[in-house]
Parts: C-alpha cells; sequence; structure tokens
C-alpha cells in the first residue's frame, strides 16, 4: 500500500499527496497579508506628513510598500494575474497617501488669496513646466505657482484663487485644486480593493493546498 495520502479534491477526482483542512494556515496567511495592505496606505501617509515638501520621498516608498502588496498577493495566490490586478487600486493608494498629506496641510493652514497672472516661465519656450508669476493686493508674491503639463488651463492675465502655506513648507496650489476629502477618498478605495483582492487570493491559496499545490506564501512561512 502505497504511504502517500490520497484524498477528494472539491469538484474533482482524487489528487495523490493533497492536504486536507489548513484553514489556520490559509488564515494566517491571508491575516498577513491584509496586515501588509492596511500597513502601506497608514505608513506611507504617514511618511508624507513627515516629509511635507519633499513630495519624492512619500513617491518612492510608496511605490515600495506597492510593490510589496503585489509580490505578497503573488505568493499568496500562487499566480500572477491576481497580483497585477491589485497595481489598479495600488495606483489610488500611491496618490492618495502621498497628496493627501500636503492638501490637508494647506485646507488646515492655507492662506487663501485672489491674484493675477504676469507672467509664465514657459512662455514661448515650449517647455511643459509652468511657473507662474502672481501679483496679489500686496505685491508680486515671492512664490510661484508651478504647473507640469502641456494645457495647464491658466493664462498670464487671468484671474484666480490660490492657496498658499504661510510657513512655505507645501507648495502653493490652486484653490480648486485642494481636495483632501478626495484625496482620502483615493485611499480609502485603493486599500478596500487590495482587502477585497487579498481576501480572494486568500480562498484560492487555501483550495490550492486542498489539491495538494501549496502557495509560495505559506511554504515560506510554514
Amino acid at each position: 500500500m502505497s504511504g502517500a495520502a490520497t484524498h477528494l479534491a472539491p469538484g474533482g477526482p482524487a489528487v495523490p499527496g493533497a492536504v486536507r483542512g489548513g484553514v489556520l494556515r490559509s488564515l494566517a496567511a491571508t491575516s498577513a497579508v491584509l496586515g501588509l495592505c492596511w500597513l502601506v496606505p497608514a505608513a506611507n501617509t504617514g511618511i508624507a506628513y513627515a516629509s511635507l515638501g519633499l513630495d519624492a520621498v512619500p513617491v518612492v516608498t510608496g511605490l515600495i510598500g506597492v510593490l510589496a502588496v503585489v509580490v505578497a498577493l503573488r505568493m499568496l495566490h500562487g499566480a500572477w494575474w491576481l497580483a497585477l490586478l491589485s497595481l489598479v487600486p495600488g495606483l489610488f493608494v500611491l496618490v492618495g497617501s502621498v497628496q493627501y498629506a500636503p492638501e490637508a496641510a494647506l485646507e488646515h493652514r492655507g492662506v487663501h488669496e485672489a491674484v493675477v497672472v504676469t507672467e509664465d516661465s514657459a512662455q514661448g519656450t515650449g517647455s511643459t513646466d509652468h511657473r507662474f508669476t502672481l501679483v496679489g493686493p500686496e505685491g508680486e508674491l515671492d512664490e510661484t505657482l508651478r504647473h507640469r503639463g502641456s494645457h495647464p488651463g491658466i493664462d498670464v492675465g487671468d484671474r484666480v484663487e490660490v492657496v498658499r502655506d504661510p510657513e512655505g513648507v507645501v507648495p502653493m496650489e490652486e484653490a480648486g485644486d485642494v481636495d483632501p476629502e478626495g484625496r482620502l477618498g483615493g485611499l480609502v478605495t485603493g486599500t478596500g480593493g487590495w482587502t477585497l483582492l487579498t481576501v480572494a487570493a486568500g480562498w484560492r491559496g487555501h483550495f490550492l493546498r486542498r489539491r495538494g499545490r501549496r502557495p509560495v506564501l505559506e511554504r515560506l512561512a510554514f
């Protein structure tokens, strides 16, 4: 009699060496990835607060966090397609965690001011990096309003409302672009998407084990 265990796989014939049960292992592995999915948005938002004015810092750490979630889902799920699908909510997490902190700071301590655009640094140069010189009620502002892109939607002579940081840490923005609630909503949406994908990956990983194919994450952890 062969020493290899043979069990019935759900909806299929007997599979040699299949592992029955393992619910606790599945829950432990899924919970670990869920913890990562919740830690990355929270930690990167905190990093963005700590490095206000240095957007490159949370961008880099956020990208590392998103890639860590993708790899963890690949290990939990056993296939790349669901892991790559997690890049969609990952984009929401990255944008939300990077932009929420500076926009929240502008909303809470920012000074609103109606100004007139008097000069565009990119005018006649073909550059897409626009730095607009602004004149307010008390004269020309020391800080310029920066827009990257071919169509900034602002022309010389336009009157716009801006929000500037009196501490000079967070770059000035147009008042209509300051939307911390929207950034927070995107952050929550992305985290929720990761949560759903992780539950789905954990569920599939559990049934992979019952068919004798343990996901990579569980082979490493257990």
